[in-house]
């Protein structure tokens, strides 16, 4: 798989779920892999650093991990709490569906702000996506990924990126420590990742784009880490008050281009387009994704 490829699909995954269709087009096999997954480098360095930490201090490093990280579409959902100061609410859930040309439904994907709770000593938010293909893309490519952040609850700054991938019955489970510098090793069952300050995952950074004042701020932008590769995402307000209609309703929203910049150099293989509500919520309702092959539109089902 490309980098350009995976930074396609992980973050319109994350997003909204409909970039399944770019690696389908790229007919890129999913290599098995344990959890320490080497990291391309680009520049500046995200380097992995494989665990050398003993089995005991490991165990309990990793114990926030084996009680939430790995959480099934289908558990029990949690009330919604509101967080003073903040549009993130624990609880709340997203569904999309995405459209490629004219063909509807061919991906769903769920958005969920698990809850904000204690990790490695302070505090986050553990985001999740869940993403699906549907038929009858399914029976050529079948898809079930889940994707889990464990951000910074003041920053969304990324200190836990997760991919636990299932793509064509072959599957890879990814879970990278992410620090600006490696002060302790990771898990047994994590990869320790040296990245950039700030830098923020493909959940983390959707989130972060709901904090944003956009009525006050132009443009924002950001480091990226997508389990594989750094980039520079630089986020701009197009315009206030568009009006966008998707099945959960009709919104008056913030148009935002999203840039991709792969060292240096601005990824020109997909263009995205993201919609945020015009309210204090800033729910992403709309991303359109501009590919070579096709145009991908993945849209707000419901919000909960």
């Amino acid at each position: 798989m490309s980098n350009r490829t995976t930074f396609t699909v992980v973050f319109l995954a994350a997003l909204a779920g409909g970039a399944v269709l770019w690696q389908m087009h790229n007919r890129s096999e999913v290599s098995r892999a344990s959890a320490a997954v080497a990291v391309m480098a680009p520049h500046p360095a995200a380097i992995a650093e494989e665990s050398k930490g003993g089995a005991a201090e490991a165990r309990e490093m990793s114990a926030p991990l084996a009680d939430a990280s790995r959480q099934p579409a289908g558990t029990k959902k949690a009330a919604v709490v509101a967080d003073a100061g903040s549009p993130l609410r624990a609880g709340e859930t997203w569904q999309y569906s995405a459209t490629v040309s004219k063909l509807s439904s061919v991906a769903n994907l769920l958005l969920k702000v698990a809850e904000k709770r204690n990790f490695l000593g302070k505090n986050a938010w553990h985001l999740q996506a869940f993403a699906h293909t549907e038929n009858p893309l399914r029976m050529v490519f079948a898809l079930d990924d889940q994707f889990d952040s464990y951000s910074d609850a003041a920053t969304l700054v990324s200190m836990q990126y997760e991919m636990h991938l299932n793509e064509k019955g072959q599957t890879v489970d990814s879970v990278q420590r992410m620090s600006p510098v490696v002060r302790e090793p990771a898990p047994a069952n994590a990869t320790a990742a040296r990245v950039l300050p700030g830098t923020r995952d493909p959940l983390g950074m959707m989130q972060y784009l709901r904090t944003v004042d956009w009525a006050k701020t132009p443009e924002v932008r950001s480091p990226v880490y997508d389990g594989h590769k750094l980039y520079d995402v630089h986020a701009r307000l197009q315009a206030r008050g568009e009006p966008v209609t998707v099945p959960a309703g009709k919104f008056n929203t913030y148009k935002i281009e999203l840039q991709v910049l792969d060292n240096g150099a601005e990824m020109k293989d997909a263009h995205f387009i993201l919609y945020l509500s015009n309210t204090e919520a800033r729910l992403p309702v709309l991303l359109e994704a501009v590919m070579p092959f096709a145009v991908a539109r993945v849209e707000l089902v419901k919000a909960e």
